[in-house]
């Protein structure tokens, strides 16, 4: 397939085929190494798709977002992009892409990938040209300050990754602007020719067929224009795992500044050219309210994450607090893509303890909107324990904050062969567990493993007429520590309960059959006066 060629594939699905389906994040580093250098890469992907979609014992997923894998020096392994409409020749080339693309849409599986709008690299050639002079024609195309009186920084905003948000540049005595590393600097979202040459990019990829963007990190790009200094802190409203230096601050004045709802707009104005394309929003804002402008009313993302939820501790009332206001602010019209983990957050095995991976599967399906699964999660396996001396991740490197490497160690497709059949090289992270039967080749014909249940959590949910399109309530009066979602379609109703208390609790009032149950040997059952349920239990029912 050349790859000179645009609009390879014609999609699949239907406009809205995003609003309630399953999303399966693949780790590209992480999930299939195929030539043997220990770094998963594009045809990796695409001879694992069986366990994805389109064969005996697939988990039957509705779409794969791969983060990203275009050229870059890997100082953020991918995000601080160098060629935004290329491959990394360590991921494959244009050509491999093509391919995968190809067979993702011959098996009906919808492909997104990552867009990272906010910074660059270092080593891209726009940065290399501003740097290079005061006057360069794209010495604007990023921001660039002169130093305080004092000699020092502009401002006394800190960078995410550490220590200050400016770097200064010796050869032309002024410091530049960045959110993250100093290796990654901001764009200038001000600029028109900034927009116009990332919108070519969106236009890049959208042309040659995927079916949609994951916008990374939205609400950085664009700053207060006077620089102001942000306050001292006065609660937990960034990421909890950023940096000290970076805690320490309220960030009303490089965090989520109005300017970024318009180029939101613009991004809705690309996509609308390819119909059924989504736009998914990476917005990492814990205040429901703030999130939600994103969506632009209707005119913004098609769907943002809710990240509230893996924030979240092992409490009822923690998960009610992390849904129902947004579910409220959101309405009919629109949806969230519910997510419990990813590459950088904790494994549901680990954070909530493999006693509890089942529970928390039940409510992530039972949710209203998209269902995002990260990479591993469908065969139980916690986060890895990295060495001091295998650390990858430059968060951690520096001091900073924890590591990320944990979640993001290789998939675990085959105990029995060398590195679980991920690579024939050592991987450049070591294996997550050993453990037997913590593959996909020792669960994938056990009824009673975790992959099963998650083949069966995605096979219930694409039939239930109440989890696919229903509406959705929480429910009141129930034993302390049961959380309970009732979703209604016509006239079908399912209700989940998942027990987060530690003591046995029985319900009354709620007559059916139990469809799916963390303790398996519950399906089938008739309930028809009181539902019993053990700690960490969790049922869905179809309502009589």
């Amino acid at each position: 397939m050349a790859s000179s060629d645009v609009r390879l594939v014609t999609k699949s699905g239907g406009e809205r085929w995003w609003e309630n389906a399953v999303l399966y994040q693949i780790y590209i580093r992480s999930y299939q190494d195929s030539n043997g250098d220990g770094v998963g890469d594009l045809e990796g992907i695409r001879q694992r798709l069986d366990h994805l979609k389109g064969a005996s014992g697939a988990l039957d997923v509705d779409a794969i977002w791969i983060t990203p894998f275009y050229p870059s020096p890997m100082a953020d392994f991918g995000y601080d992009v160098s060629d935004y409409c290329a491959v990394h020749p360590l991921f494959g080339d244009l050509d491999a892409f093509d391919r995968l693309l190809a067979d993702c849409h011959a098996r009906g599986l919808q492909l997104i990938v990552d867009f990272v709008p906010n910074h660059c690299s270092i080593e891209h050639p726009w940065f290399v040209e501003s740097r290079s002079s005061r006057d360069n024609p794209k010495r604007d195309w990023f921001i660039w300050r002169d130093p305080a009186p004092d000699g020092g920084p502009p401002n006394n905003w800190k960078a995410m990754f550490g220590g200050d948000s400016w770097e200064f540049d010796p050869a032309t005595g002024q410091y530049y602007y960045h959110h993250f590393l100093a290796s990654q600097p901001d764009l200038n979202w001000r600029n028109p020719d900034v927009r116009a040459a990332m919108y070519d990019a969106m236009h890049f990829w959208l042309d040659r067929g995927v079916d949609g963007l994951r916008v990374d990190a939205v609400q950085t790009l664009t700053e207060n224009e006077a620089l102001t200094d942000n306050p001292p802190a006065e609660g937990p409203t960034v990421k909890a795992k950023a940096g000290s230096e970076f805690a320490s601050q309220q960030h009303i004045n490089d965090i989520d500044w109005p300017d970024n709802i318009e180029i939101v707009r613009q991004f809705r104005d690309v996509t609308d050219d390819y119909p059924g394309a989504l736009l998914l929003g990476e917005v990492y804002l814990l205040e429901h309210e703030r999130m939600v402008r994103y969506y632009a009313s209707g005119r913004g993302f098609d769907l943002c994450f809710n990240f509230l939820l893996v924030n979240m501790p092992w409490n009822a009332d923690a998960f009610r607090n992390a849904i129902e206001p947004l579910h409220d602010l959101l309405g009919d019209e629109f949806r969230i893509a519910n997510v419990l983990s990813s590459h950088d957050e904790s494994r549901i095995a680990t954070r909530f303890g493999p006693e509890r991976a089942r529970a928390a599967a039940i409510l992530l399906f039972g949710l209203r909107g998209m269902t995002t699964v990260y990479q591993g999660d469908e065969l139980g396996l916690p986060d890895g324990v990295i060495p001091n001396d295998r650390l990858q991740d430059p968060f951690a490197l520096a001091g900073h904050g924890l590591s990320r490497d944990p979640a993001r160690t290789p998939m675990q497709w085959d105990l029995g062969q060398p590195y679980a059949g991920f690579s024939t090289a050592e991987p450049w992270l070591p294996l997550a567990t050993d453990h037997p039967g913590m593959d996909v080749a020792g669960q994938r014909d056990d009824p009673a493993s975790m992959l099963a249940f998650y083949r069966d959590l995605i096979a219930f949910k694409r039939v239930s007429e109440p989890l696919r399109e229903g509406s959705q309530r929480f429910i009141d009066d129930l034993p302390e520590g049961v959380l309970g979602i009732l979703r209604e379609a016509g006239n079908q109703r399912a209700v989940i309960f998942v027990h987060m208390g530690e003591s046995r609790c029985e319900i009354a009032g709620w007559p059916g059959r139990i469809a799916i149950a963390s303790d398996r040997n519950r399906e089938g059952e008739t309930v028809t006066g009181i539902l019993s349920l053990e700690p960490n239990d969790a049922v869905v029912m179809a309502l009589s």
